[in-house]
């Protein structure tokens, strides 16, 4: 991997002068069986001493001969997170070994643009390029989205809020949750669908959606996934998001709005047969032991909940609500709807 410098352009934008930089809270419930606090656990194979520099955001941007659709979708992307996004970020674009002009022109988009960095990979592949530019990232919060913004931007802010806040490990964009608007093709429509059901009758997971380019979760949870996802292609979302439900992480999914790209490369048989044999192969790992699911799930797995247990142990019981004097004429005004509002 080769880190291109990106001029003198500052690597990460800054947040609003109205809008502080958040303290991204430890996620609450993990396990703790050495008696120690989650959060200084957790964060151990990846420690970052404070930076005001630091962005809380690093957003990826795979691409492979994207020339035509790179500057449009980055420029819009950096405008957006500019004007909606009240955080410091980074915008990643990671090159996969591209052939046309893609490389060129993201150095250029780099060198323009504040905020904006470049990654060059010699070999292709969607999960080697997010492995990379995840372990190497500084931010707290590492996400990605597809080059041709097929998911709607809006919610960006709902993906990455419960991370922030600690409440949610992992989050990812669902096109098959309640509330999601999606335009394609019905051939697309069956193959995802089909998918994400064999999913849950072959590994029982709980995610609607494992596909969908729209994902973000917490560098700490990283640290101790990533090296343990070995797919380097598409198959890389799915064996995230499977590891992380058996090590007792929390994934929240987020309704998108969702347009098809009709140019989209991705060779849609191909990527079915190796979505199969990734299955394949990560039922046999967790089955035989070879992902250390359960030195994971102790490591930073959520406790199971036990009565009282949601409550934070530092907060004070909730006082005694007084009871309120009766008022002198409640024997002969009976309480209804709306009562002592003006007429």
């Amino acid at each position: 991997m080769t880190l291109l410098p990106i001029s003198d352009a500052p690597r990460t934008v800054t947040a609003r002068s109205d809008c502080p930089r958040p303290s991204i809270r430890p996620s609450p419930g993990h396990a703790d069986h050495d008696g120690g606090r989650a959060d200084q656990r957790v964060t151990q194979p990846n420690p970052r001493p404070p930076r005001p520099d630091r962005p809380v955001l690093d957003l990826v941007v795979p691409v492979y001969n994207e020339e035509r659709d790179l500057a449009p979708s980055v420029r819009r992307l950096h405008a957006y997170l500019l004007g909606r996004f009240p955080y410091p970020f980074r915008i990643t674009i990671a090159d996969n070994a591209s052939t046309d002009g893609t490389l060129a022109l993201a150095r250029s988009l780099a060198a323009e643009l504040p905020g904006v960095a470049v990654t060059h990979l010699d070999l292709k592949g969607r999960g080697r390029a997010l492995h990379a530019v995840w372990s190497a990232s500084d931010a707290d919060i590492l996400a990605y989205t597809d080059v041709d913004l097929s998911t709607d931007l809006g919610a960006l802010l709902p993906l990455v809020a419960p991370l922030i806040s600690g409440h949610s490990d992992i989050a990812v964009g669902s096109r098959l949750s309640r509330g999601a608007r999606v335009v394609r093709g019905p051939k697309r429509e069956i193959i995802s669908r089909c998918y994400n059901l064999l999913l849950r009758r072959t590994l029982r997971v709980r995610f609607r959606d494992a596909q969908c380019g729209f994902k973000a979760l917490r560098s700490d949870v990283a640290a101790h996934l990533l090296p343990h996802v070995a797919d380097t292609g598409w198959f890389f979302d799915t064996e995230l998001l499977v590891l992380a439900e058996r090590c007792g992480l929390r994934v929240h999914e987020v309704p998108v709005d969702w347009v098809d790209d009709p140019d989209s490369r991705v060779d849609i048989v191909a990527t079915a047969l190796a979505d199969l044999r990734g299955i394949v192969r990560v039922r046999r790992a967790i089955a035989s032991g070879a992902v250390p699911v359960a030195h994971l799930r102790a490591w930073v797995g959520r406790r199971p909940l036990t009565p009282g247990s949601a409550l934070p142990a530092h907060l004070p019981p909730y006082p005694d609500t007084p009871s309120r004097p009766a008022r002198p004429d409640a024997d002969r005004q009976p309480a209804t709807a709306g009562a002592g509002a003006p007429r």
